[in-house]
């Protein structure tokens, strides 16, 4: 499973070659809405998956104010300034209770915007590398949702990643488990966004890829590190203590069943 640090500092794309990372094998996971008002932007010296922002924006303003012109905009100055993008989130519409309260909208009509902006996109910037989110909230949700994505020409099978959606504050359960381990048996290659420790001792096995900010809050309930007391109150924001958050959680994980060797 490919692990991408969640962080709040863009800088840290370019500064990644600090004695306390591990050049790239810290793969990072930007928001858009961290990106978007910078003037100067600055090669990156790590790869990086760029998240859309959307629950901020749906929480904020209950739908999107962003264009997807704009936003394709935006992702091609990234690719161009900063460069090493592997991939980037369309503008996906989260399909939580408060999320549906927030647009008024039902899951039926977040799944639409969702295939929709992502047919946009590809139409509006077909280089760059946009990829699929299925959403939902009960199982089937998720199921009907990779049905309309094949019924307009998707095939999920041959994505490079596929994001799994509206999870991220159930994915230790027993139904986020058995949703995973279906999708990954069918043949996509998940991004779970959001996952934490929890999650991804249950289903890192199966995920081609997840993300994780869950470290700064950690960090922010704890005075900072020794190493780190006379720089700052908290480690919060401090790449130390992420990239040690990461290399413990990953060391943490139980490794993938091996094959059974009478499986024919």
């Amino acid at each position: 499973m490919r692990f991408y640090l969640g962080t709040h500092q863009p800088d840290w794309l370019h500064h990644l070659n600090h004695r306390w990372f591990e050049a790239d094998q810290v793969p990072l996971f930007v928001s858009h809405r961290r990106l978007a008002d910078r003037r100067t932007l600055f090669p990156a010296n790590v790869p990086w998956a760029l998240d859309s922002g959307g629950f901020t924006e749906l929480s904020m303003y209950g739908r999107w104010v962003t264009t997807p012109t704009d936003y394709a905009h935006h992702v091609r100055r990234y690719m161009d300034e900063i460069g090493r993008l592997e991939w980037a989130a369309p503008q996906d519409w989260m399909c939580e209770p408060v999320m549906l309260a927030k647009t008024g909208l039902t899951v039926a009509h977040h799944q639409a915007r969702t295939l929709d902006n992502l047919l946009e996109l590809r139409h509006l910037a077909p280089d760059l590398p946009w990829v699929p989110v299925l959403q939902g909230w009960e199982p089937d949700d998720y199921r009907r949702h990779a049905d309309a994505y094949q019924s307009a020409g998707v095939d999920l099978t041959t994505e490079p990643v596929v994001g799994l959606g509206s999870v991220c504050r159930r994915q230790s359960t027993t139904a986020v488990h058995s949703l995973v381990a279906e999708l990954a048996a069918a043949g996509l290659r998940l991004h779970g966004f959001g996952f934490k420790t929890l999650g991804l001792r249950k289903v890192g096995h199966l995920l081609a890829s997840a993300d994780s900010l869950a470290w700064s809050l950690n960090a922010r309930r704890r005075p900072a590190m020794a190493e780190c007391f006379d720089a700052h109150e908290h480690c919060g924001n401090c790449p130390r203590f992420a990239t040690r958050w990461r290399r413990q959680l990953l060391d943490s994980l139980t490794p993938p069943p091996a094959p059974s060797a009478y499986a024919a």
